[in-house]
């Protein structure tokens, strides 16, 4: 058995933060040494305004809850436009909170969960696991994600994620954490991690696959292009997508025209930046579920680790417009000077997120 010591170390979902106003500065204000000018800042707002020109905003696969649902990239499946963070669920106090937060999850619209083989000492999937019984398996689109990147302990891992959720199948599996630029041929190696999972999809034990990481966009562009040239295609990729990734190390910019280009579905995460950008100042929690709901994500997955907070979540998502250019404009003036140097999204430029960097035996 693997240790999974210090492993709420890297965890990729966030909880979610009440709401607070902010004052707007100009973009002429917010210019030290190596900030953008202000035809490049108008550039960046309408090239986030046509990208979400893309995203699936119309509600066809709305249910009566009122979330409205999106299609999952090619796979075709409809998916709730948030979904429920895994990292969060096993840090409340009682194991029964953690099994209401997730059936009111269910029960209220949202069908995709996420979670991790490592997260919690496993105790996010076990609590998970024991919500899905008594018909609750039947309401969700469960993804997890493993760490191995050898065929062992790719398979290892799995296995206990399959037990833990008490589940034969995982709807979707994604390789955690590619934040190496070693990892994709590591994966794609011949007798690696992606040999397992083929494998694990084969006998039905998974459905569609994809990757995860935060760390930098040409990691992500490494991962897809290494995939192109073993003919693969992920059904799904999970990144930060947030009102300060817009101006920093971006992956709206950089990686989010390749994936809709190539009908990948698009999972965002951390739209509060793991919460530091609550702590800026500089735009509320509804401000930056809102703005990542604007992107062409498939699904936004925030961490609710309190009923009060998946009520926010489900309130925007129920109440949810496009945002007009001027209200994209707006936001990303907000949180330009704050987010030039990545102050506010240290799980780029820090190991402080980093699980598989603190246990490394985790790769196998």
């Amino acid at each position: 058995m693997m240790s999974k010591k210090d492993s709420t170390a890297g965890h990729s979902s966030e909880a979610s933060t009440p709401a607070s106003g902010a004052a707007i500065p100009t973009p002429e204000a917010a210019r030290p040494g190596g900030a953008v000018t202000r035809r490049e800042f108008l550039e960046l707002a309408a090239a986030t305004t046509l990208l979400a020109d893309f995203s699936t905003h119309a509600r066809a696969a709305e249910g009566a809850s009122g979330v409205p649902f999106r299609t999952l990239g090619r796979t075709g499946e409809k998916v709730s436009c948030v979904g429920l963070g895994g990292a969060h669920i096993g840090n409340q106090s009682t194991e029964e909170e953690s099994i209401r937060i997730i059936r009111s999850a269910l029960d209220n619209g949202i069908n995709f969960l996420d979670n991790c083989w490592d997260y919690n000492d496993g105790r996010s999937e076990v609590r998970m696991g024991k919500a899905l019984r008594d018909g609750y398996r039947a309401k969700a689109f469960l993804m997890t994600k493993i760490d191995g990147r050898t065929k062992e302990a790719a398979t290892q891992q799995l296995e206990e994620s399959l037990q833990r959720l008490q589940t034969d199948h995982i709807d979707l599996l994604q390789f955690h954490e590619v934040i190496r630029m070693t990892d994709p041929e590591r994966i794609f190696a011949p007798g690696a991690g992606m040999e397992a999972v083929l494998a694990a999809k084969k006998a039905g034990k998974v459905r569609y696959i994809g990757f995860t990481g935060h760390k930098n966009p040409d990691m992500h562009l490494k991962m897809l292009e290494t995939a192109s040239a073993h003919h693969f295609h992920f059904d799904a990729v999970q990144m930060p997508l947030n009102v300060m990734d817009a101006h920093y190390e971006s992956f709206e910019k950089k990686v989010l025209p390749v994936l809709v280009k190539e009908q990948i579905g698009v999972l965002g995460m951390k739209p509060m930046a793991a919460g530091f950008i609550m702590r800026s100042k500089t735009v509320s929690a509804v401000d930056c579920l809102r703005y990542a709901l604007n992107l062409p994500t498939s699904v936004v997955i925030t961490g609710c680790p309190s009923t009060e907070l998946l009520q926010q979540a489900l309130d925007v998502a129920r109440n949810f417009e496009p945002l007009a250019k001027t209200e994209v404009a707006a936001l990303l003036a907000k949180t330009q000077q704050a987010a030039q140097n990545g102050e506010f999204e240290l799980y780029k430029n820090t190991n402080n997120f980093d699980g598989t960097i603190h246990n490394p035996q985790w790769l196998g």
